[in-house]
């Protein structure tokens, strides 16, 4: 179950460091499309602690205050503080407020303009996600009717196990629901009592990397990488040490040589973010010899693997793990809808009592009817069902965009079908700016990604991210039509 933050009374609207939360705009997007207003605050707070306009240990108003300056509901403010909470990017301090993680300290600002325009939010337009949107799954394809009867059947079912405070690591019964998935889809031989419940895979890396990093600690990552996880573990104090990518992914001799006592590595193995290789067997092995050799930790970002269009997947790095050296992230978000935010952690027998521990105190997951509802969408084989049919209406979906680009635009970008996951890239000719592109895009109702913001050193060929999975087959003759429109490509 979660806590609430603490509900001090009197705090002004402006934050010790002098950040007027006045200021946040909420207008703009306030009931615009799915996203709720509490995560719209919440977007808005992570952004001023992400570009150093709250700094660490800044004390935040009390959730009285903020909701009488905003105009919003207690308990809206409330919300949008649990999942900072959450993220590792605000404490409590008990009747003294909830401030800015002080750990936070010495971490560099992420530049504004890459982390605010890379991906847009689903709740940054009227109408919810756009086309091209990355990370969008099919909602037109989800099963909400079924969901709806679940979700109130267990509503009405309510069981007074879920009364007291319930197991920081989840709720029992997803959580062994996952271990049987897991077993049988992706080859990783776990109890329940490994797995921990967290609030989305940034709720789940927050916590890996709050309790298995201090400041200073080297840690590799993919070049190109996913952006939010560089976040995240710049927020922790880490030093980023940037590893090349090739066509066997992560390139584990050149980390050996650039940083071979780093702490950790986060690793996209079935799927690279954004590139879409599978990390090699040899590589795979190479890897964990390093993590059991130098007492390193592996955070497997298991990215798309369900979605795999041809070729048989390799199963997970952890499957592979004889060491416990490995930590299994996934999360519900792509597969179901975004707005569930609810992720997992599947760790290594002798961290368990740690991060549990660690969670009763300041972590939580989601409460105890979004967990119930998905346990009983897994048990049912709903959840199953819902992958196969997704990759059936997927490939199909992929390919409607390749034909359409190669149809339409096949002089400015260059397409494949990719093996798997929700976008392909379109590679743009090399004088061509993808962030301008990217921008120019929105002027059209589109929201393709960059790829240049991925990059620390990396030096690629720029590029679009097209996401295909909320694009109808239908819809991707016009679409391309108006992609087309765009300045610079």
């Amino acid at each position: 179950m979660t806590s609430r933050p603490p509900r001090a009374t009197g705090a002004p609207s402006q934050a010790s460091g002098g950040f007027d939360f006045a200021r946040l705009d909420l207008a703009a997007t306030a009931g615009a499309g799915p996203a709720p207003v509490y995560r719209v605050l919440y977007q808005r707070i992570r952004e001023a602690i992400l570009t150093g306009q709250l700094g660490a240990g800044s004390r935040l108003p009390s959730t009285r205050a903020l909701a009488s300056t905003l105009s919003v509901a207690r308990g809206t403010v409330e919300a949008a503080y649990e999942l900072l909470v959450a993220e590792g990017y605000v404490i409590g301090r008990g009747a003294a407020g909830s401030a800015v993680n002080p750990q936070l300290a010495g971490t560099r600002p992420v530049r504004r303009d890459v982390t605010a325009s890379v991906i847009p939010s689903a709740g940054r337009q009227a109408g919810g996600p756009l086309p091209l949107q990355n990370g969008t799954p099919a909602l037109d394809a989800f099963p909400r009717k079924l969901w709806a009867r679940l979700s109130a059947r267990q509503a009405r079912n309510f069981p007074s196990s879920a009364l007291p405070y319930q197991d920081p690591a989840g709720w029992w019964p997803l959580r062994a629901a996952l271990a049987n998935y897991l077993a049988i889809s992706r080859g990783v031989q776990c109890a329940p009592e490994q797995i921990m419940i967290t609030a989305g895979y940034q709720g789940a890396l927050a916590l890996a990397a709050k309790l298995l990093l201090q400041p200073g600690d080297e840690v590799w990552h993919e070049d190109p990488g996913y952006f939010f996880t560089r976040d995240a573990l710049q927020l922790a104090g880490a030093t980023i040490i940037p590893v090349p990518v090739d066509g066997q992914g992560i390139d584990v001799a050149a980390g050996l040589r650039r940083a071979p006592g780093a702490r950790l590595v986060v690793v996209t193995p079935s799927h690279q973010a954004p590139l879409g290789m599978a990390l090699s067997l040899p590589r795979r092995l190479a890897l964990l010899q390093w993590a059991a050799e130098h007492g390193a930790w592996i955070v497997e970002d298991d990215y798309d693997s369900e979605l795999r269009y041809s070729g048989a997947p390799l199963p997970a790095l952890k499957s592979l793990d004889q060491q416990g050296r490995v930590l299994y992230a996934g999360s519900f978000s792509k597969v179901l809808f975004p707005g569930l935010r609810l992720g997992y952690l599947v760790l290594p027998d002798a961290l368990i009592e740690r991060f549990t521990t660690a969670s009763t105190l300041w972590w939580s997951a989601h409460g105890w009817l979004e967990q119930a509802t998905v346990a009983e969408f897994m048990e049912q084989g709903h959840f199953s069902r819902h992958v196969r049919q997704m990759r059936q209406l997927y490939a199909a979906r992929r390919m409607a965009l390749v034909e359409a680009l190669q149809c339409h635009l096949g002089e400015h970008i260059d397409a494949a079908p990719p093996a798997g996951g929700m976008h392909l890239l379109g590679w743009l000719r090399p004088d061509a700016s993808d962030q301008a592109c990217a921008r120019d895009a929105r002027h059209h109702r589109l929201a393709p990604a960059a790829l240049t913001p991925w990059c620390i050193e990396a030096r690629m060929r720029p590029a679009l991210l097209l996401n295909f999975t909320n694009l109808p087959a239908e819809h991707a003759v016009q679409t391309v039509r108006r992609l087309a429109r765009v300045k610079g490509l």
